[in-house]
């Protein structure tokens, strides 16, 4: 399969934090041109079967697809599962678990936000919560643009719900150890995810990576929607020093909030081993 090929493995629909249904993004990603698809739900699978029937019907070729919410470093870190088995028991255990603390985190960080004059804004979140197991920032982000307390989701993370702003509580998450584990024992391959966005030190980066391929993580995505052209070329160079093969996603949420459209991005750097060569009997 080509490395040209037009692949966007990294998005989301209603079941977690993204505004359309993946029939919505099967339909979209199609007529974007996109040749091979991936829906990347945050900590869910409860999306591959209606997002795998979708693509069929519009003749699009789909990889199953999830984000997984790890904890490294005593930062967030997302691992991008591809090509495993969705009904997989383990990994659907594994991910109910990661999902579970969320409402509580919900309640503290409403409970911060009212402190700032800010009320009602677990109830209102909810209102944009596809899957209420789900809720997180991006849905209270969305509730403080509709009250008029920020005009964008960029300014809501510029004065809230960030460390050390109104509405931030931490959340420990799987460990990267599990979350590769789960994604290879269902018969998939796991990707760090936009590791531009990640605020390590080159030595905690370093970590990452290494720990990464130790626990049998195959890949990293090169290109994807909140990268640089710049940071393009520095994580090609992370794929090739590691011996990983390379991922292309858009993160692709919402008309209305993403950086980039589904199918919109520049293809991946030359002389890397696309994620896809390695999945080619995975896909749908």
């Amino acid at each position: 399969m080509s490395a040209i090929l037009n692949a966007d493995l990294h998005c989301h629909s209603v079941v977690s934090d993204g505004t359309l249904t993946p029939e919505e993004l099967a339909a979209r990603a199609k007529a974007n041109g996109v040749d091979l698809w991936a829906l990347t739900d945050h900590d869910e699978l409860g999306g591959q079967h209606r997002a795998a029937e979708a693509a069929r019907a519009v003749g699009l070729r789909y990889l199953t697809g999830t984000e997984i919410s790890v904890t490294f470093a005593d930062e967030t870190v997302h691992i991008v599962g591809l090509g495993f088995d969705p009904d997989d028991a383990a990994m659907t255990q594994g991910l109910y678990d990661t999902r579970g603390g969320r409402g509580k985190r919900a309640q503290e960080m409403a409970a911060q936000l009212a402190q700032v004059g800010i009320h009602g804004a677990y109830e209102g979140a909810l209102r944009f919560v596809g899957n209420p197991e789900l809720i997180s920032r991006t849905h209270f982000a969305r509730f403080l643009v509709e009250q008029g307390h920020c005009r964008d989701t960029s300014e809501v993370f510029r004065k809230y719900l960030t460390e050390g702003k109104p509405g931030y509580v931490p959340h420990r998450w799987a460990t990267l150890r599990d979350a590769v584990r789960w994604i290879s024992e269902a018969g998939g391959l796991a990707v760090i995810a936009h590791p531009g966005r990640y605020k390590f030190t080159a030595n905690e980066e370093y970590a990452l990576f290494t720990e990464f391929q130790a626990h049998g993580g195959r890949a990293v995505e090169v290109v994807t929607g909140s990268h640089t052209p710049a940071e393009y070329v520095e994580y090609a160079d992370k794929a090739r020093e590691f011996g990983l093969a390379a991922s292309r996603g858009s993160d692709f949420h919402s008309p209305d909030e993403s950086h980039c459209d589904l199918g919109a991005l520049p293809p991946l750097p030359a002389g890397l081993t696309p994620v896809w060569e390695l999945l080619a009997d995975r896909i749908r």
